[in-house]
């Protein structure tokens, strides 16, 4: 199954994709791909409903409307740093023996085609593609990565912006680099497992302006998805609509030689194998 929400920023309508430009209004079903839809069954209990609604003709045709952020306002966004050898080596760092944790603010999740913005003050904002986990149970202590993948709901296109300087150069902790408005898209839709194949053998890349930045696959990853939902789970718990962004292979700006960076008209193109494509507009923030 795959989940999308459609409509105006802060009034999106959940729905399910049917094919490539049509989907299944389910709004009135289950109010919004929010926590409660993930704890209260999730796709396994719409499915009738959407399956009847297909046999019925009850189907409306994407045309030209936004996509929002797949999920909801999450309780957290959780992030993983350093995840891919290269993109480890590329950044001057060691590949880690734990995964490297930091958050974003919930508040920077956006759709996979809304406009980016550069922060203020800003000098280095920085591209990343990752595959996001979307958490579809509440878990805390799981017995080991079978138990992890029992909780996930699904899976998700992701785009960590970062702003380098903020993030390496100011002090403190990464999250500051990662937390600027606008600095989370996601989507087009989250897609359920049964539906990704083998999430350990994805494609994900990245252009700026046409050219190829990032061209990576998950099968590199240091940490698998459910070595990183068991691991997260000893240390805090996962509420159901968490979203966890995973890594990114090499090819950020940071590590090009020069390095590279986001300037105003950029348009950054991205997506993950099977799970969709983005494309953001980059502006200064107004």
């Amino acid at each position: 199954m795959k989940l999308l929400r459609v409509g105006e920023f802060g009034a999106e309508r959940a729905g399910v994709l049917v094919d490539e430009g049509r989907y299944v209004d389910v709004s009135d079903v289950i109010g919004d791909v929010d926590a409660a839809f993930w704890a209260g069954g999730g796709p396994a209990a719409l499915a009738p409903v959407v399956a009847e609604r297909v046999a019925a003709g009850q189907v409306t045709d994407l045309g030209d409307q936004r996509l929002g952020a797949p999920i909801a306002r999450p309780h957290q966004i959780l992030c993983i740093g350093l995840n891919y050898a290269d993109h480890a080596a590329e950044s001057g760092a060691a590949a880690p023996d734990e995964p490297v944790l930091f958050t974003k603010s919930p508040n920077t999740l956006i759709g996979p085609n809304d406009t980016v913005h550069i922060p203020r003050g800003s000098q280095k904002t920085d591209w990343e593609v990752e595959l996001g986990i979307v958490i579809g149970a509440r878990a805390r202590y799981l017995e080991d990565e079978a138990a992890a993948e029992a909780v996930i709901g699904g899976y998700l296109t992701a785009h960590d912006v970062s702003e380098r300087a903020f993030q390496i150069e100011r002090g403190g902790q990464w999250s500051k680099g990662k937390s600027a408005e606008t600095f989370n898209p996601a989507g087009p839709y989250v897609v359920t497992p049964d539906e990704v194949g083998d999430v350990r053998n994805l494609r994900l890349w990245l252009t700026v302006n046409g050219e190829s930045k990032q061209d990576g696959s998950t099968k590199d990853m240091i940490f698998s998805p459910t070595f990183i939902v068991h691991y997260l789970s000893q240390f805090m718990v996962l509420e159901p609509g968490d979203l966890i962004n995973t890594g990114t292979p090499a090819g950020v700006g940071m590590g090009k030689s020069p390095q590279q960076w986001l300037a105003p008209g950029d348009v950054v193109e991205l997506g993950v194998e099977g799970l969709g494509s983005q494309r953001q507009d980059v502006i200064a923030a107004p």
